[in-house]
């Protein structure tokens, strides 16, 4: 394997999104060349103005590249990117490592691996969390699962886009931790905006009351970060509900085949579910204030 630097090492980078594109520059600003595709060629344009290659689909970005990491949107994407006619193991050169980052079923991590090793390619799974603001800030949580001496080694380029990197085990245990992640946040939620709907009706300071609890034992992420975002009715997304209810299907998919019961997952998957149904898909996942505002004929303002 090449050394991890950027005289060296040649990066892909499949998926631009709200949070792949913030991930991917600071690559780039740390002098990696790359190559990018993304199914809307647009969404990479500012990458490719600053200096990134082109390609016209991932099995050509594997080809070009040492190490190509990947960020979609859900698990048919991934298992296409990688397994389709035209996938990265197509093209993939022998002793290139892939790294998925979305969030994905651990089963197809594990027949990503599977079908990696078999062509002499090193593959790994790093979901991450920490939404658009960690990905902005170089501040995500990186969660690896796969061989630990390949997390080692692509530990150099994790650094330059998270502050938290935690090797969880083999193939697919990256995967659940994020899912155990996924099911935290969710109930978490529901925590939060209850908390934001009782202090409306109490009279609070919203505001005020968002900064007291921030400093107790009820401090969390949700609350410091989205709390804020809701009652200014910003829902724009930092991570989109349609991805949400797509993790929150993988880990009751999971839970059913484990033989174990969830039901505060199960609940909120239930309220999401409704956000899908009214058509907001595309805000973030602090917009479940909406549900439970319709619910109580209140609005945070």
């Amino acid at each position: 394997m090449k050394r991890i630097s950027p005289n060296v090492v040649r990066i892909g980078w499949i998926g631009t999104g709200i949070m792949g594109k913030s991930m991917c520059r600071h690559l780039q600003e740390a002098g990696y060349n790359i190559t990018v595709y993304n199914r809307t060629k647009s969404k990479a344009e500012d990458l490719l103005a600053k200096g990134a290659s082109w390609s016209e689909s991932p099995e050509k970005v594997a080809g070009q590249s040492d190490i190509i990491v990947t960020m979609l949107g859900f698990p048919a994407d991934v298992r296409e990117v990688y397994l389709g006619e035209r996938g990265i193991l197509v093209g993939a050169k022998e002793d290139s490592i892939v790294v998925d980052m979305t969030t994905s079923a651990p089963n197809l991590a594990k027949q990503i691996y599977k079908e990696a090793k078999a062509r002499n390619v090193y593959s790994i799974d790093a979901p991450v969390s920490g939404g658009d603001v960690g990905a902005r800030e170089a501040k995500l949580s990186i969660m690896v699962g796969g061989d630990q001496v390949i997390a080692e080694h692509v530990t150099p380029l994790f650094q330059l886009m998270g502050k938290s990197i935690s090797y969880m085990g083999p193939a697919g245990a990256g995967q659940h931790t994020k899912l155990c992640n996924q099911i935290l946040i969710s109930t978490t939620m529901i925590g939060v905006v209850e908390s934001l709907l009782y202090g409306y009706k109490a009279g609070l300071n919203l505001e005020q009351m968002i900064s007291a609890l921030g400093t107790g034992a009820a401090a969390c992420w949700s609350m410091t970060n989205l709390a804020p975002r809701i009652i200014k009715r910003i829902f724009d997304p930092g991570f989109l509900v349609e991805h949400f209810v797509k993790d929150m299907g993988i880990v009751l998919d999971e839970s059913r085949r484990m033989n174990l019961a969830l039901p505060g997952l199960s609940l909120a998957y239930q309220f999401y579910i409704s956000l899908m149904a009214q058509g907001k898909g595309k805000m973030g996942t602090h917009a479940l204030a909406l549900v439970l505002e319709q619910m109580n004929n209140i609005e945070l303002v």
